[in-house]
């Protein structure tokens, strides 16, 4: 069985092309090539302003949460999963410049009769707490609260989402302008950044579907049958050697098996403020490599050729499911960050001047690339043995 059958087997698509499909040919908003839809402002009406609103949720890495809170009774593995579904939504709009004023509403939907009040009081108190330590970097996030509810018919454990909803100066916004001639600099999506209170492997929220059935072991079917579709096939479930507290060992470091896999998504969002305050006039363009991953930038160019030659070292995490699971290299770029999860497009003294920012957090940073006009539109990514993986842009 191939690794592409595998995943769609599992439900899962790192392309989204469905999603692509059903919305093509609809109004890509006043900023068509903005990584977010900006909207004119609808709520104020005023020429000079423009709207943003987005959701998201954890996805799938809540399943993942619901069965090593089970194995170890730790609530605080809930609050990776609401940094998680807030960071996929609050950092993709900070793709466009948007950084403050956000306001942030919830659906949760759960099944009662697994998942506990303190579980739901432990998310929505995280909540606050995230905005809390994102305005002491200037970043305001404004809860105003949400929905919970209780529908085990359709849930099997949990679901975590947002919605968020800014008004922006329309010159402020960023679109991506990638053109060729850029270098790009990439941001670790690993290590632990000033504002983060532990190591963070940079599994993020994209893969997660994958990455759970890949390392985990039979035992998580047998123990925990609500956390996977009864109507998978039975090959492709939970086919790992680990559970969620077996070590692991890399470069002389030992880590969990939960840990790596539950680390919170990072947010650039401190990071991006002061690149924004300081050289937004200076970037072509800004990519938060969600779903598609490495291959994300080619919905935002167009007759380019993307040359990321110098990325960082696999982190322990995607070597990990590497290991367990088999998959290869073009593969796991398009389903995984693999090291960063934001890459910004711009000149090369510029470049500089971010990485230094970046290092003021605690966050590696390092030019990965570049950009060459070309007749067509292509990704070339050279992995660890330096060979060359090459993309095409998506249909």
């Amino acid at each position: 069985m191939s690794e592409k059958t595998k995943y769609e087997q599992r439900g899962v698509s790192a392309a989204k092309t469905e999603v692509h499909e059903a919305i093509k040919g609809l109004s890509k908003g006043i900023f068509p090539n903005a990584f977010c839809k900006v909207l004119p402002d609808i709520v104020g009406g005023s020429d000079a302003h423009c709207n943003i609103m987005h959701a998201d949720t954890a996805g799938t890495k809540t399943s993942l949460a619901y069965m090593c809170w089970k194995e170890t009774g730790n609530l605080d593995v809930w609050k990776g999963i609401v940094q998680d579904a807030i960071v996929m939504n609050v950092d993709d709009m900070a793709c466009v410049g948007c950084t403050n004023n956000i306001i942030l509403s919830s659906t949760i939907g759960r099944n009662k009769n697994l998942i506990t009040g303190d579980v739901i009081k432990t998310i929505i108190r995280e909540a606050n707490a995230f905005c809390e330590r994102m305005a002491e970097y200037g970043v305001g996030i404004h809860p105003s609260g949400g929905e919970t509810a209780d529908v085990g018919d359709i849930v099997r454990s949990i679901d975590v989402g947002y919605t968020t909803f800014a008004r922006l100066e329309r010159s402020q916004v960023l679109e991506n302008k990638i053109t060729g001639g850029e270098v790009i600099v990439g941001f670790s999506s690993s290590g632990q950044a000033s504002y983060e209170t532990a190591y963070n492997s940079g599994i993020g929220s994209n893969g997660l579907t994958s990455a759970r059935h890949d390392v985990l072991s039979k035992y998580h079917a047998e123990t925990y049958k609500e956390s996977y579709n009864p109507g998978t096939p039975e090959e492709v479930i939970y086919n790992g050697s680990k559970k969620f507290t077996d070590e692991v060992t890399f470069d002389g470091k030992t880590y969990t098996v939960a840990d790596l896999l539950l680390s919170p998504t990072r947010t650039y969002l401190p990071l991006l403020k002061q690149i924004f305050d300081k050289h937004l006039a200076q970037l072509k363009g800004v990519i938060h490599c969600t779903g598609g991953a490495q291959t994300k930038v080619l919905h935002f160019a167009e007759n380019v050729h993307i040359i990321k030659n110098n990325l960082f070292n696999m982190p322990p995490v995607f070597q990990l499911i590497k290991d367990e699971s088999g998959t290869d290299l073009k593969e796991m770029y398009e389903v995984f960050n693999m090291g960063h999860r934001l890459e910004i497009y711009t000149d090369a003294t510029t470049a500089q001047k971010l990485i230094d920012l970046a290092d003021g957090f605690d966050i590696e940073a390092k030019i990965i690339g570049r950009v060459e006009a070309h007749d067509n539109t292509e990704l070339t990514i050279y992995g660890p043995d330096n060979q060359p993986i090459k993309y095409g842009k998506p249909a």
